[in-house]
């Protein structure tokens, strides 16, 4: 009787379930049904994940927050005046000291090139207080300010090895003299000044023209005046008409007229008749020749009445 009263064994490899028991009537929270985790994350989380997985984001923390708290921290110390103030001070106070160094320094300057007259006007116009910093000299400024002189053509400034300041000054030469509202000017070939004169003696030995926009066509007057070299000394000068053409004026008072285009072919042709047939010599006051193909003689005073009086002297004998 008690064999047949035991209860039935569960079959090997199986493992008893107990039934689930019916919920009581009136129990607490701690008898009701567990509940589980649901695996899937919350919105925020999913999407704070995805954030951080964007390289924009992740190098936006690596890199763009510590550069931002840097300048941060950059931008209130200079935010206080006396910070500034003071890092000012420190950085000119490094930069002077190293300007001022003695390989840095300049003490004297050297003219060279130029006459002592205008050595001595680029010391005037330069004044320097030496010793000075080379860092100080600013040589480009000082290179215009030369060649606002008449006299420079060009200048070139460099420090040399030693703290000398070394200008190097090309100077214009003068090839003619031109008179122009009672002012005699000294002109180089490109006809740009270069001083004043206040005798004509005071430079014998170059060309004179005269009339305005004579400066303008300083070439075309060198040709002419070495073409009118066979005049010898009696080529007195040129003079600009009508800022177009030239006038040849002799010693003589005589006067050669040239045209405004092919000046110098036209006073070839002058010279050449000069030496055949003596023109020149004869009493004449102007050869016309702006037209080249009619020449045209000026007689004095004294040939016109000369030829009147020759003239007269035919018409008589005719008559007898």
């Amino acid at each position: 009787m008690r064999s047949l009263m035991r209860k039935p064994r569960p079959a090997r490899g199986y493992h008893s379930v107990a039934a689930p028991r019916p919920p009581q009537a009136g129990g607490g929270a701690s008898d009701a049904a567990p509940t589980h985790r649901d695996p899937a994350p919350s919105r925020l989380a999913y999407k704070a994940h995805r954030l951080w997985l964007t390289p924009t984001f992740r190098a936006l923390l690596r890199v763009g927050l510590p550069v931002g708290l840097v300048l941060l921290a950059v931008g209130l110390y200079f935010a206080n005046p006396d910070n500034r103030t003071h890092l000012v001070d420190t950085y000119t106070q490094i930069q002077r000291s190293v300007q001022e160094r003695p390989e840095f320094m300049v003490k004297l300057m050297a003219v060279e090139g130029a006459t002592p007259v205008v050595a001595d006007a680029v010391r005037d116009l330069l004044p320097i207080d030496f010793p000075i910093s080379s860092f100080d000299l600013d040589l480009e400024a000082m290179r215009l300010e030369l060649t606002k002189l008449d006299v420079v053509e060009k200048a070139a400034l460099r420090v040399r090895p030693g703290g000398v300041l070394e200008v190097a000054i090309t100077e214009r030469q003068p090839v003619i003299i031109w008179r122009h509202d009672g002012i005699l000017d000294l002109l180089d070939r490109s006809g740009h000044r270069v001083a004043s004169l206040i005798t004509r003696n005071g430079r014998s030995d170059l060309p004179l023209i005269a009339g305005a926009g004579a400066n303008q066509a300083v070439d075309e007057a060198l040709a002419l005046i070495e073409t009118a070299r066979p005049l010898g000394p009696s080529l007195r000068g040129l003079v600009r008409v009508g800022e177009r053409r030239w006038d040849v004026v002799l010693a003589t008072k005589q006067r050669i007229l040239l045209p405004e285009h092919d000046s110098v072919a036209a006073l070839e042709q002058v010279i050449a008749l000069d030496q055949a047939q003596e023109v020149m010599a004869r009493d004449l006051t102007v050869v016309d020749m702006r037209n080249p193909l009619r020449p045209t003689l000026r007689l004095g005073e004294p040939a016109v009445e000369e030829l009147r009086r020759i003239r007269t002297l035919e018409f008589g004998a005719d008559d007898q």
